[in-house]
């Protein structure tokens, strides 16, 4: 498949649980081990996860045969998700099949919806937990260690979970995840998020503050401040309200030397205020992740996503004003309800426009529960789908390899991460633009956390590869 969907592909590939980050495992007498799936959000509830079983004695292990405790932190995004949850499920339940003793739970945004299912039909685990009632999981293990089938599912209008400091689960040391906000409150039509996750509410912004700085001082370089809708954020304490952008330039305050990323932003939501502020401060990077999901105003409006083709063409404008060498990357779903071959071509031509980093890109695929679901016909034959997405993929892919491109000769600021996946011999690391970098490590003492201006000598259509100018 083309180079763009692979990558697709890998950003959304399973995580395991390894050992906490600078713990050691072996002190505990439990041990969990987790798999998660889906968007970043549900990773951040891993570590969340991860937390509160360690404050009750378990720890991490790699291997879930010899858990006592096998979690799978769901996603009911894409059909394909739940196929590889049941799958990985059975295959646990195999494993328990030896071990009596052994517990299996479903946690996130398939529990609500499938539990049933999962727990009395097909009778693969033990416990099930939605993700406002992580806090009630050790008493739901203790229930479920006496035989007795666990659930809880309830959403909350107040969790935010702001007291709880994450388990760094395989943590690279350098760049963390900071979860800033909860739910949603858009009712896109093919969305299943408001019912799964429940509507918004933002975390105390000192909280947010708190741990980012205490990320900092342990060593780490860059935040990524994550939400369903990060744009909304809004918390009101004593009377003053702080905004995205105020939470923004308090974290960047922190030092100049901590870079700050975010996902995702509904367009609808970033104001100017938010780009001023990125403009800004140089550790704030020139990034923003801006779905789109179709380039025709109709589709967008049966999609309910409250804005058109020309609003949101003039969003990006906007974007490009504040700051020209902004990335910028999108989501698209080809072949939603109704959607004619003209709707499409107009999809093809805002990308042509826009002339996207990089894209996530998928056919639609009904939900159940949503409001798609309940009130639309799924009516474009899953062939012309698919057609339509390589079309979509095809042109992408043609854009990323041009971006890349027009960033030879070009001298960038990288953080280093750590190895390059194909040598040891090299760093990567990501510039501002959130382009990944590779670059052969010659004879500076560096490490991992510390910055370096690479220039840019060749690049493929999703790596920049360069050479070392001088260390930031």
């Amino acid at each position: 498949m083309a180079e763009l969907l692979q990558k697709v592909i890998e950003e959304n590939r399973q995580g395991e649980a390894f050992a906490p980050f600078a713990e050691d495992p072996n002190q505990y007498q439990k041990k969990f081990y987790i798999e998660s799936y889906g968007c970043q959000m549900n990773f951040s509830d891993s570590e969340i996860v991860a937390s509160i079983l360690q404050e009750e004695g378990f720890g991490a292990t790699r291997n879930y045969e010899e858990a006592s405790l096998v979690l799978i932190n769901t996603c009911s995004i894409r059909e394909k998700a739940e196929q590889t949850v049941r799958n990985r499920l059975q295959a646990f339940k195999k494993i328990k099949d030896n071990r009596p003793g052994m517990l299996i739970g479903v946690l996130g945004c398939m529990a609500e919806r499938l539990k049933a299912k999962f727990l009395e039909e097909e009778k693969l685990v033990d416990i099930v937990v939605g993700p406002d009632a992580y806090r009630t999981l050790p008493g739901l293990v203790s229930e479920a260690e006496g035989g007795q089938k666990s659930v809880n599912v309830l959403l909350s209008r107040e969790e935010t979970y702001a007291d709880i400091a994450p388990v760094r689960l395989d943590s690279n040391g350098v760049t963390a995840f900071v979860s800033i906000m909860r739910g949603c409150n858009n009712m896109c039509t093919f969305c299943v998020v408001p019912f799964t996750r429940g509507r918004e509410r933002s975390r105390d912004a000192q909280s947010i503050v708190n741990e980012c700085k205490d990320l900092f001082d342990r060593g780490y370089r860059e935040v990524t401040l994550l939400g369903q809708n990060v744009d909304s954020y809004y918390y009101t304490s004593s009377g003053e309200g702080v905004t995205f952008d105020k939470l923004l330039e308090m974290v960047a305050l922190i030092s100049p030397l901590l870079r700050v990323r975010f996902s995702t932003s509904h367009p609808k939501d970033i104001t100017d205020d938010v780009l001023h502020t990125m403009a800004r401060y140089d550790n704030i990077c020139e990034y923003i992740h801006l779905p789109v999901q179709s380039g025709n105003t109709r589709i967008l409006q049966h999609m309910n996503r409250t804005y058109t083709r020309e609003w949101y063409l003039s969003k990006v404008k906007r974007i490009r004003e504040i700051m020209p060498d902004c990335g910028l990357s999108t989501d698209v779903i080809s072949g939603f309800c109704t959607e004619t071959e003209e709707e499409h071509r107009d999809t093809l031509s805002l990308m042509e426009i826009c002339r996207f980093d990089m894209a996530y890109m998928f056919s639609y695929s009904e939900r159940p529960g949503t409001l798609a679901a309940r009130r639309y016909e799924d009516d474009v034959e899953e062939e012309v789908k698919k057609r339509r997405l390589e079309e979509i993929i095809n042109l992408q892919n043609s854009h990323s390899r041009q971006s890349y491109q027009n960033d030879i000769g070009k001298t960038f600021k990288v953080l280093i991460e750590g190895n390059s996946k194909r040598s040891d011999q090299d760093w990567c690391g990501r510039n501002s633009q959130n382009k990944m970098v590779v670059f052969p490590k010659s004879t500076y003492n560096l490490s991992k956390g510390d910055y370096v201006m690479v220039k840019v000598n060749s690049a493929t259509s999703a790596t920049l590869i360069g050479e070392i100018t001088v260390v930031a």
